[in-house]
C-alpha cells in the first residue's frame, strides 16, 4: 500500500505568510478580548471589595495603587479601548464601509495608535482630575 499523503499538498505554513496590519489587528482584537475577561473580574472584585467593607475595599484601592496595580489598570484600559476601537472597525465593515484594501490597512493603522492615544489621554485626565 502506497503512502497517499505523498501526494497532498501541504497547507500553508505560518513561514509563507506576511504579517500586515490587518492581521495583526485582527490577532491584537482576539487577544484584547481575552484579556477584558480579566478585566471584568478586576471590576468584580473592586465591585465585591466595596460592598464587604471598608477594611477590605481600603485594601484592594492600596493594591491598585501600587506600581504594580496601575500597570494592571493601564493594561486593562487599553484593552477596553482597543478592543472598542476594532469592535467599531467591524460595525462599520458590517455595514459595507472601509472594505478597500489600501482604506483597510489604515484604518489597521490608526486604531493601533489611537488607542494607545486614547488610553494616555484617558489617564492624563484621570490623574489631572485626581
Amino acid at each position: 500500500m502506497a503512502n497517499v499523503t505523498k501526494q497532498r499538498p501541504l497547507s500553508p505554513h505560518l513561514q509563507i505568510y506576511k504579517l500586515v496590519p490587518t492581521m495583526l489587528m485582527s490577532i491584537v482584537h482576539r487577544i484584547t478580548g481575552g484579556a477584558l475577561y480579566f478585566g471584568t473580574a478586576l471590576v468584580a472584585w473592586w465591585l465585591i471589595a466595596a460592598s464587604t467593607g471598608a477594611d477590605y475595599y481600603d485594601w484592594v484601592s492600596w493594591f491598585m495603587g501600587t506600581f504594580i496595580g496601575k500597570i494592571i489598570l493601564f493594561g486593562f484600559s487599553w484593552a477596553l479601548i482597543h478592543h472598542m476601537l476594532g469592535g467599531m472597525r467591524h460595525f462599520a465593515w458590517d455595514l459595507g464601509y472601509g472594505l478597500e484594501k489600501h482604506f483597510n490597512t489604515k484604518l489597521a493603522k490608526a486604531t493601533a495608535v489611537a488607542s494607545v492615544v486614547l488610553t494616555v489621554l484617558v489617564w492624563v485626565v484621570a490623574f489631572i482630575i485626581r
